[in-house]
C-alpha cells in the first residue's frame, strides 16, 4: 500500500513541477465558478418568451415556429433526462464556463502564465455578459454555441496530427453546435460563416477549393437534416414570424391613408387593411418607432399566431410595391431604427420577473421561487456597470471592436487569425439588424458583446505574452511554469514561452 502511496506521490509532485496539474485546477475554478453562477439565477430567469418555449417543451401548447422549435426540443430532451425544468438555465451556464475554460487551458498551454490563463474565466463575470447568463433566451444559446464552437476550433487546431480519431470526432461536436446556432436564431445565419471557415482551417490549415465546398456542404447538411429532423420532432405550426418586418416599414414609413391604398391595391382583406391602417394610426399617436405589429396593431386574445401566416404573401406584396417608391422614407426609417439599436438599447438586465406581456406563469416554473436576495445582488452589480460604463451594453461599442478586429492585418498572441474571424461574426450579425431590426434591445447585441469581450481579453493576453517573453523584459517576467509539452516532447525541452504568431 505505501509503495503505490508512494508513486502517486511522485507522479503528482512531477506533474506539479512539469506544470500539467494546472489545466485541472483551471478546471475546477470554472467549475466552481459556474456552479455560483447557475445558484444565482436557479432556476433559471425566464420572460413571455421562454415563458412560453417552457410550455411548449412540457407539451402544454403546440409548437410554433414563431419561437425556434430546436429550442423547444432541445428543452424538452433536458427535461426528459433530468426531469427538471431548470436543468436548461444550468445547463447553458455549464456551456459558458466550459468554453471558458478550454480557452483558459490554451492561454495556458501558448504561453506558459497561469496568471495569464485565468483572465478567459475573468470573462464570465463581466457584468455586460453576466446579466442574462441565466436567462433562457434564444440569444444566450446562439452566443453560447458559437464561443464552444471556437472553443472547439482552437482545441482541434492544437492537435497533434497523430489523433486523428479526436480530430474529427470534435470537428462533428463543432459543426454540430454551429448548426444549432443557425437553427436557434434565424437571422444568426451570418454569425456562422466564419466560425465555418475556422473550423476549416483547424481541419486544414491550407485548405483548398475542394476542402471549401466539402466545408460548406457539409453545414449546409447539417442544417437542412436538422431542421427536418426538428420539423419532424415536433410538428411546429407555421407563422412566417418574418412578415412583422414589412408591417413594421408600412406603417412607419407610409401615411395612414397611404396604407390604406397600397392594402387595397395589395388585394388585402378589409380586416388587415384596418389592422395596417390602425397600427399606422395609433404608432404615430404615441409615438412608437418600431415593433409595431406587437405593440400597434390590433390582436384578439387569445394571441392568433397563425395570422402572420396567412397573411404573409399579401405583406410582402404590399412591401415590394411601396418601398421601392418611398425608398428615401424607408431608409431613412431603418438607419433611425438600426441607430437606436446601437446607441439606445434597452433591457441590459432582466431580473427573472416571469410575468409580463400578459403571460401566465407555466405552473412548473411557479413551484420553484427565485432567490430574491441573490437577484438584487445581481442587478446591483449589472446596472451599477451600466451606470458606470454604459458603452458595455451599447451596440456601437461593439461594432467598433468588431470593425478593428477584422480591419487589423495582424494581432499578437497565438490566436491572431481567428480573432479575425471571432470580428467577422460579431460585424456581420450587427449589421444582419440594418434591414430587420424590429426594436431596440440589448439582447439583440449579446453576441457581438461576448464575442468582443473574448477576443479583447485575447488580444491582451497576446501583447502581455509578447512582453513576458521579450529578450529585454525585467528580471521575474517571465513565467515560472513552461507551457505544456506537444506530444513526443519532455517538460525540460519546452520554452517558458511558445512562439507567439
Amino acid at each position: 500500500m505505501s509503495g503505490t502511496v508512494d508513486r502517486w506521490t511522485t507522479a503528482l509532485r512531477d506533474a506539479r513541477r512539469a506544470g500539467t496539474l494546472w489545466p485541472w485546477w483551471l478546471a475546477v475554478l470554472a467549475s466552481a465558478c459556474g456552479y455560483a453562477v447557475a445558484t444565482v439565477f436557479h432556476p433559471g430567469y425566464l420572460s413571455a418568451d421562454s415563458n412560453t418555449q417552457l410550455g411548449q417543451a412540457l407539451g402544454d401548447e403546440p409548437v410554433n415556429d414563431w419561437h425556434p422549435p430546436v429550442m423547444a426540443l432541445a428543452w424538452r430532451a433536458v427535461i426528459a433526462v433530468t426531469g427538471d425544468f431548470a436543468a436548461m438555465a444550468a445547463l447553458q451556464t455549464a456551456l459558458l464556463w466550459g468554453s471558458l475554460w478550454v480557452l483558459a487551458r490554451l492561454v495556458w498551454k501558448h504561453t506558459g502564465s497561469r496568471g495569464l490563463s485565468l483572465a478567459p474565466l475573468a470573462v464570465g463575470f463581466a457584468p455586460h455578459l453576466m446579466n442574462f447568463t441565466g436567462v433562457v433566451w434564444k440569444d444566450v444559446h446562439l452566443a453560447y454555441a458559437l464561443l464552444a464552437v471556437l472553443a472547439v476550433a482552437l482545441t482541434v487546431r492544437d492537435l497533434p496530427p497523430e489523433r486523428t480519431r479526436t480530430r474529427w470526432a470534435l470537428l462533428a461536436l463543432g459543426l454540430l453546435l454551429l448548426g444549432y446556432a443557425a437553427l436557434v436564431r434565424k437571422n444568426g445565419l451570418p454569425a456562422t460563416l466564419p466560425f465555418l471557415a475556422l473550423l476549416t482551417l483547424a481541419a486544414r490549415p491550407a485548405p483548398g477549393r475542394r476542402h471549401w465546398l466539402a466545408a460548406a456542404g457539409a453545414f449546409l447538411a447539417v442544417v437542412l437534416a436538422g431542421g427536418a429532423a426538428v420539423d419532424a420532432a415536433t410538428s411546429p405550426l407555421p407563422t412566417r414570424v418574418y412578415a412583422v418586418i414589412p408591417v413594421d416599414d408600412l406603417v412607419h414609413v407610409l401615411t395612414p391613408e397611404q396604407v390604406r391604398t397600397a392594402a387595397e391595391r395589395a388585394g388585402a382583406s378589409p380586416g388587415l387593411r384596418d389592422g395596417l391602417v390602425t397600427a399606422a394610426t395609433d404608432c404615430a399617436r404615441r409615438g412608437i418607432t418600431s415593433d409595431a405589429y406587437l405593440q400597434c396593431f390590433p390582436h384578439r386574445r387569445p394571441f392568433d399566431v397563425t395570422y402572420l401566416d396567412r397573411n404573409a404573401d399579401v405583406l410582402v406584396r404590399m412591401w415590394t410595391q411601396q418601398m421601392p417608391r418611398h425608398w428615401k422614407g424607408y431608409a431613412e426609417y431603418r438607419v433611425r431604427v438600426f441607430s437606436k439599436l446601437l446607441f439606445r438599447s434597452n433591457q441590459v438586465f432582466w431580473n427573472g420577473t416571469r410575468v409580463n406581456a400578459g403571460v401566465e406563469v407555466n405552473p412548473v416554473a411557479r413551484r420553484e421561487p427565485l432567490n430574491d436576495t441573490l437577484r438584487a445582488a445581481l442587478g446591483n452589480y449589472v446596472t451599477g456597470a451600466h451606470r458606470d460604463v454604459p458603452m458595455l451594453f451599447q451596440g456601437w461599442f461593439w461594432l467598433a471592436v468588431s470593425l478593428v478586429l477584422v480591419l487589423r492585418r495582424k494581432w499578437a498572441g497565438p490566436f491572431g487569425s481567428e480573432l479575425r474571424l471571432l470580428g467577422a461574426s460579431s460585424l456581420l450579425y450587427i449589421l444582419a439588424y440594418l434591414p430587420t431590426a424590429p426594436e431596440s434591445n440589448y439582447r439583440y447585441v449579446y453576441w457581438p458583446a461576448l464575442a468582443g469581450t473574448v477576443a479583447l481579453t485575447l488580444v491582451a493576453v497576446g501583447h502581455a505574452a509578447r512582453r513576458r517573453a521579450a529578450p529585454g523584459a525585467p528580471a521575474g517576467t517571465t513565467s515560472a511554469r513552461p507551457a505544456v509539452p506537444q506530444a513526443g516532447g519532455s517538460p525540460e525541452t519546452v520554452p517558458a514561452a511558445a512562439p507567439l504568431g
